[in-house]
């Protein structure tokens, strides 16, 4: 890669050389037919990594556009939606629903846990709860979210199955035609960005809609959207030369590299990967006296929220740590200078996040918290051997 710091932030994460060959290529006309094969491309190539029978969109916008584009074609005013937040970024559909005039009830789990069952039984069976949100992997804490077991309830309540898939799109099993104890029992729609596991620049917003998702759209006659409104980009996205809304052409370039790749290692390999990095993370920075908000058994394959031992401070172990070219982030909320959080997900390779436990068991010890590099490398190691 040609980067010359290693970016284990949450999101953006590292890009390789041939997604910055792609966003470097010339740029054309968004009706050129050679960029329309291109965004074609893409589109089809989305469609396979999440096993879609419906539409899928990929669009100008962040992540926030994507969580816009699942509620506002979904859920109308008046209707109700159950958020369950696991972390800050579940809370983010709490006032985007409120902006809408949708009645938003919420789950909240303490930071580093995950939802209750029970409690997500029993407030569906409260009341009749057009949708639920959830966040497959919390960026603030990183904890992922229980879906074998929460779709299944959310699905008999009659609920839409919203899926934030930010931060664990391409990473983490995300298969849109997998069936949940019952023929009909899906994820409805999957919302994400670029910039995460996926390892293209920020800038494009990605979302998919099943069939049942779409039946809902069908049923709004008009949503309170313009540049959000599906209706506005379905015959695009079918039909990429004609225009709506001019598309970012050399991210669609970028983003098209980005898709090969991932289809070309396969989500199996991948999800394998990331189970196996984030495992050996973990473990590599407990030698260090850190330890992960989230339990094992509850954690995220794609970042971790790690806490600080006592007596080292946020600010300069995260400053020493990018001089030496290894970019963490801080913690957010109520955690801030309490934790950090690191990425290891998308591009990152197993040479990058051993080089970064050394580095970061290099720079503990110069701010005076002495411990075992070479011990925490090599438990790095095992577990990598140990989970591949």
């Amino acid at each position: 890669m040609r980067n010359e710091e290693m970016l284990l932030i949450p999101g953006p994460t590292p890009v390789v050389d041939s997604i910055y060959n792609a966003m470097a290529s010339e740029t054309r006309g968004h009706t050129d037919p050679r960029f329309v094969a291109i965004y074609k491309n893409a589109i089809e190539q989305t469609r396979t990594m999440l096993q879609t029978d419906g539409e899928v969109f990929v669009v100008a916008g962040s992540g926030t556009i994507a969580m816009e584009m699942a509620l506002v074609n979904t859920v109308v005013a008046g209707e109700k939606i159950l958020v369950i937040s696991q972390g800050y970024f579940g809370d983010r559909f709490i006032t985007l629903g409120q902006a809408f005039g949708i009645e938003v009830d919420v789950l909240q789990t303490e930071w580093g846990k995950q939802v209750d069952l029970a409690d997500v039984e029993a407030k569906l069976a409260e009341g009749h709860y057009k949708a639920v949100t959830i966040t497959h992997a919390d960026t603030s804490t990183g904890v992922a979210a229980d879906l074998d077991a929460l779709i299944p309830i959310m699905k008999k309540h009659g609920a839409l199955v919203i899926l934030d898939g930010v931060c664990a799109t391409a990473a983490m099993e995300e298969n849109m035609s997998k069936t949940y104890g019952h023929p009909d029992y899906k994820i409805d729609i999957i919302l994400t960005g670029s910039q995460k596991a996926i390892g293209v620049p920020p800038g494009l917003a990605i979302v998919a809609f099943n069939q049942t998702a779409l039946a809902a759209r069908k049923q709004i006659e008009r949503v309170p959207a313009y540049y959000c409104d599906i209706y506005n980009w379905i015959p695009i996205m079918n039909d990429p030369s004609k225009y709506f809304a001019t598309p970012p052409v050399n991210l669609i370039y970028a983003y098209n590299e980005g898709m090969r790749l991932v289809l070309e290692e396969g989500m199996s390999a991948r999800i394998t990967r990331h189970t196996a990095f984030g495992k050996a993370v973990r473990a590599a920075l407990g030698e260090y006296g850190m330890t992960a908000l989230a339990d094992e058994t509850v954690a995220a394959s794609t970042l971790s929220c790690i806490l600080y031992p006592d007596g080292v401070d946020d600010a300069a172990f995260r400053s020493a740590l990018a001089k030496k070219g290894v970019i963490v982030a801080g913690a957010l909320a109520h955690l801030a200078g309490k934790a950090f959080r690191i990425g290891h997900m998308g591009n990152t390779t197993e040479a990058m996040l051993e080089q970064a436990i050394e580095l970061i068991g290099d720079t503990l010890n110069e701010i005076g918290h002495g411990v075992d590099v070479e011990k925490a490398v090599g438990r790095f190691k095992e577990e990598v051997i140990l989970n591949v």
